[in-house]
Formats: structure tokens, C-alpha cells, sequence
């Protein structure tokens, strides 16, 4: 079974975490046969360890960590590859594939190209 974790920045503000919500929800809309978590790097849990403990305790064989991170800063380049790193030691049997960072994908930089220039009325 896939398990998809959506993954952030965290905050303390807890408004800040809707959108991230969202992407999940989202996820789940899309495929209801995908276990789905949110995690996030500090300032609010679940951590990314303890979000894929729950997927893999659902039957996750298969995790997907989609980092919800513009660009390619510190988070993503060296705490997310650590983080997969201790996650693929506890876990031999699972498969882990982190995906490239929300900002790098050109469907979401076209996706903000196209809001940018609408008109509004």
C-alpha cells in the first residue's frame, strides 16, 4: 500500500497549517487507497518519524514525502535526506521516495505563472 506524507516547515500558528491540510485532503480525494499524513520539520507534530510510523502501522509499504517547500534550501538539501535516511533504517521494508520539493515542480511554477497574470474583477 502507498502512504503519502505531505511535508513542512511547521509553525506555531495553527492557521498556517490548513493549506498543508489541504494537499492532504487532496491526496485522499484523489486516491482514498492512499494512507496520507501530514508532518512537519518543528513548531508542531506530528514530526515526520511519527507520521511514518502511522502509515507503516496502516500497512504503508510504499512511502511518498512530498516536502512543501518552495525551493531547494537546507531543509530540503540536508534535514529531509537525513530524516529519510534514519526513516529507511528503521524501516528495511519499506520502500521511501522522496520527491523533489513542491517549488521545483514546473506544473506548480506554471500553475502560479497563470494566478499571477489573472485578471481579477
Amino acid at each position: 500500500m502507498l502512504g503519502v506524507i505531505v511535508f513542512a516547515h511547521g509553525s506555531r500558528d495553527p492557521q498556517w497549517r490548513l493549506p498543508v491540510e489541504a494537499v492532504a485532503h487532496q491526496v485522499t480525494q484523489s486516491d482514498p487507497s492512499v494512507a496520507v499524513s501530514c508532518a512537519y520539520l518543528e513548531l508542531c507534530e506530528p514530526d515526520l518519524p511519527t507520521a511514518c510510523q502511522e502509515l507503516v502501522n496502516k500497512g504503508a509499504n510504499r512511502i511518498h514525502v512530498l516536502p512543501l517547500f518552495f525551493g531547494m534550501g537546507k531543509h530540503a538539501r540536508e534535514d529531509l535526506p537525513a530524516l529519510m535516511h534514519d526513516m529507511r533504517q528503521k524501516h528495511p521494508a519499506v520502500q521511501f521516495e522522496q520527491l523533489a520539493t513542491a517549488g521545483e515542480d514546473p506544473r506548480l511554477t506554471a500553475l502560479l505563472a497563470r494566478i499571477a497574470l489573472e485578471r481579477t474583477r
